[in-house]
């Protein structure tokens, strides 16, 4: 039985109405022997998780149902709580048989590799070449399973858009946003045109651009660039000037940030995959959400993650076992259908259910089509340092801090170039 220790199960009970699309005849694991316990019983495994990973009970069910275990299923509120967990407990005890780790964290993590069962050398190549690669280490071991990624569209509300005067197509849409500038002048516009907020939150806007930066806090050869890199500052002074008076809120995951997703307080929000079994579980009876193939300057990969397996866990033959299940290309098309999380795995990319896959939600939209395309798009990928979470936390924090007027931009600068200077 599927023990779901959540933050709150609300979210996900709405998730498995996620609409995609066409059957799949996919099976379960296959027939492998029964695992037992010390105790002659089945083996317990545990998984922690943060926001969404379409790692429903019905999905696990078919894990445990063909292979005589039980998953306990820890699910995190966000994955900053994810990291300070993980983090706490690595190389002693406490943690999961299977954790799952973060991107924006995924570097500092690497640092302890050793700590980590590696995948076994058959399932390498399963994924997109720099998803392996980021998570294999200086002497050759890949550690981590890819799950998702995070390639980025605009999702928006259609009524809403039409009622300010804006076009509502979805094909229509995704021609206001060729660049960040066109971004901001649409957004200025809906919110002169309404009195209210255009974006969802102002952070989300600074992730979005600082996704499409090769090199942000730290160089690759470990230089920490932080404070004296233009770029940094040029996102920041942008997001401040820009997005902060057209953002309801200065970050995301708060209880009226879930909540505002139905009550049309804002009109898009910068849209990865897995955002889309967010918006979906919160605002179930909304009927105004779309997506557009688009995103302002390019291309931009937000999140995604990794299952890796701490090397002094009680099981870890059978969390290899189940970490290989959770990120084949099947598995990751079935949490693709019932959370939107977009696929790693090469070979799904040419896959039917993906490539033709609509979400009933959305008013239709053509996700997997447009997953797909946007993930081409990408032509940066970010080094992201061991220090990358720490810096870009606190900048975060910085402009939060203008947001909601404690600071002025200025002053928030300077105080995050005093704190940054100690990490």
């Amino acid at each position: 039985m599927i023990r779901n220790t959540t933050r709150t199960g609300r979210r996900l009970a709405a998730l498995t109405a996620l609409g995609a699309v066409g059957a799949l005849a996919l099976s379960a694991c296959g027939g492998g022997d029964i695992a037992e316990g010390d105790d002659g019983g089945p083996v317990t495994l545990s998984i922690s998780t943060f926001n969404d990973f379409g790692y429903t009970d019905e999905l696990l069910a078919e894990y445990e149902e063909a292979n005589g275990v039980e998953i306990v299923h820890n699910q995190a509120a966000t994955s900053n709580d994810a990291r300070t967990n993980f983090f706490q407990k690595l190389g002693k005890t406490g943690l999961s048989d299977i954790e799952a780790v973060e991107v924006d964290w995924f570097a500092e993590m690497m640092q302890y590799s050793d700590m980590l069962a590696p995948v076994p050398a058959e399932l390498e190549g399963r994924w997109l070449d720099w998803k392996e690669g980021a998570a294999t280490d200086a002497e050759g071991n890949l550690v981590g399973y890819g799950t998702d990624i995070g390639p980025q569209a605009i999702c928006f509300r259609g009524d809403l858009f039409e009622a300010a005067g804006l076009p509502s197509d979805r094909a229509e849409v995704a021609t206001l946003f060729p660049t960040w500038d066109a971004f901001f002048e649409v957004g200025a516009q809906y919110t002169e045109a309404t009195g209210k907020p255009f974006v969802d939150s102002a952070n989300s806007v600074f992730q979005g651009i600082m996704n499409q930066q090769e090199k942000t806090y730290e160089d690759t050869d470990g230089t920490v660039l932080a404070t004296e890199n233009p770029v940094v500052r040029e996102a920041y002074d942008t997001v401040v000037e820009r997005a902060v008076p057209i953002s309801a809120y200065a970050g995301q995951w708060s209880e009226d940030w879930y909540a505002s997703m139905a009550n049309g307080e804002f009109a898009a929000m910068l849209c990865p995959g897995w955002m889309h079994g967010i918006i979906a579980g919160e605002a179930p009876e909304v009927e105004g959400w779309d997506v557009a193939n688009a995103f302002p300057g390019g291309g931009s990969n937000w999140g995604g993650s990794y299952l890796v397996i701490p090397e002094n866990g009680p099981n870890v033959e059978e969390a290899q076992k189940l970490a290989d299940w959770l990120t084949s290309p099947q598995t990751q098309l079935k949490a693709f259908q019932n959370a939107g999380t977009f696929p790693s795995q090469a070979e799904a990319y040419e896959d039917p259910t993906l490539v033709d896959s609509t979400n009933e939600y959305f008013n239709g939209a053509p996700t997997g089509e447009i997953g797909i395309e946007r993930s081409e798009a990408i032509t940066i990928t970010p080094h992201k340092g061991p220090k990358y979470f720490q810096f870009h936390d606190a900048l975060q924090n910085a402009i939060t801090r203008v947001f909601d007027g404690i600071e002025d931009p200025e002053t928030s600068w300077n105080t995050w170039v005093a704190e940054a200077q100690s990490f």
